[in-house]
């Protein structure tokens, strides 16, 4: 897998557990210790430790597994996968590192959650139904005939 595969995925599984300000810096031609940064902030220390746990089983499922894990305290986290890096921060601990001004040269991008919407068919659409109707098909038969002609049960 590529380095720029294995950031964005890393950069995804951060944002299942509601990371905040996910970027992804490419530090390629700046230094040699890495390819990419993940950087990421997390508003509480539990947050930090779930956000790790959550890139660690995402990417182990992929076969990926880190080659370094560091816990300087339980503010920041950092998860060695040799050409990335990801660096889990607690959100008043961030602005100490700085790590954004630090590698300034670095092209950063961006990473949020977009919301994926579900595609309604045509036909649905047209008919102003977005979803199936929740009455079994049976009670939809029997409601769709006239009142008079339905038996009676005893």
């Amino acid at each position: 897998m590529k380095a720029q595969a294995v950031a964005r995925g890393i950069a995804n599984f951060t944002l299942t557990k509601k990371a905040t300000d996910v970027l992804l810096m490419d530090l390629r031609g700046l230094t040699s210790m890495a390819d990419y940064f993940v950087v990421c902030s997390a508003d509480s220390d539990i947050q930090v430790k779930a956000i790790a746990d959550a890139v660690i089983d995402g990417m182990e499922k992929h076969g990926i597994r880190p080659w370094h894990i560091e816990s300087g305290s339980a503010n920041w986290i950092l998860l060695d996968y040799v050409d990335v890096v990801l660096h889990v921060f607690h959100r008043n601990t961030r602005p100490f590192y700085n790590l954004e001004k630090l590698w300034g040269d670095a092209v950063i991008q961006r990473v949020s959650d977009v919301l994926r919407t579900v595609a309604v068919p045509a036909r649905a659409a047209k008919r102003g139904r977005a979803a199936k109707s929740k009455v079994p098909s049976r009670a939809r038969a029997r409601s769709a005939v006239a009142p008079g002609r339905r038996k009676k049960r005893k």
